[in-house]
This record gives C-alpha cells, structure tokens and sequence, in this order.
C-alpha cells in the first residue's frame, strides 16, 4: 500500500465511498444528502492542509484521509484529521494506515497535538484504532449526534499530544 498526495484524478474513485459512507449517517456530521460537488469541496484540501489517497499496486484507491489545522490563529499549533476506507477494502489495515500517516505529518510539520473534535461513540472499530495509537478520549458531548440506527449518541473529542 502506498499513501500519496490526492490528485484532481482520484475524485471519481474517491466518490462512490464517500458517497455511501456519508449516506449511511452512521460516522459522519456531513450532511447525508450532500453533493458531490459540496463533499468535493469539503475533503480536498488546499496547501497548507493536505488529502492522500492509500492506493494498492494497481492504484485502485483504497482510502483517503485529510489533515489540517483543528482551528485558526492561537489554535492553529493542533492539527486534525478525517479518514474513509471503502468499506469493500476493510480490514486491510488502511485506516490505520492512513491515521500513523496523519500522525507523523502532523510531527514532521511542528503540530503540538491532534484533536478529533466528533468522533461517534458508536463507531467502534475507528475509537479502538485511535486508542490503540495513544489517543485519548477528552470528552464526549452527549447526544451530539443522531444515528439512523442508535438514535442520539454521543460524540468523542479525542486527543494525541505530539
């Protein structure tokens, strides 16, 4: 697997994931009937911010993840970070892939922390991953989000000091 920077040229592979994950509700604060065009503009990043592709050896895209600044100005020295793995490749390892990535640019680029500000409570599989990589739950807002399945759960604010 390798994690590159995203070009205009993944998008439409990128799409049809983003698209189903954002749908299902389930893990996302976006909007479940948002455009391509408005998912377009929130996931690709411009410069200083970054959005990667995990592709495999053919180049079929796997995942993508985007970092950037958590806020501006005096909040600016803590980074964030977004990740989807096409649920058809889950379970290879992407996600994690993806998020020690996020992890050592936001090192290489002078971030103090990462902060996750809406991590679903629900979503297991991502709270055990960024667990098990030292962040920790700071918080959670209670009933912060409404899950299609699970009604109103909360979210996680989660943090990694770098």
């Amino acid at each position: 697997m390798l994690i590159r920077e995203a070009t205009a040229a993944d998008w439409p592979a990128i799409w049809p994931f983003f698209q189903e994950i954002v749908a299902a509700g389930e893990t996302f604060t976006y909007p479940t009937d948002l455009t391509e065009e408005a998912g377009r503009d929130m996931w690709v990043l411009s410069a200083p911010n970054r959005t990667v592709v995990a592709v495999d050896g053919s180049g079929a895209v796997l995942g993508t993840a985007k970092m950037n600044t958590n806020q501006m100005g005096n909040g600016s020295h803590v980074a964030s970070a977004s990740y989807m793995v096409d649920p058809a490749r889950s379970g290879r390892g992407v996600g994690r892939a993806l998020c020690v990535y996020t992890v050592e640019w936001a090192r290489a680029a002078g971030f103090r922390g990462i902060q996750f500000n809406a991590v679903v409570e629900t979503n297991e599989y991502a709270v055990k991953l960024y667990r098990s990589l030292g962040f920790e739950v700071v918080g959670t807002v209670p009933g912060a989000f409404r899950h299609p399945v699970e009604g109103y759960v909360g979210l996680h604010v989660m943090h990694l000091a770098l």
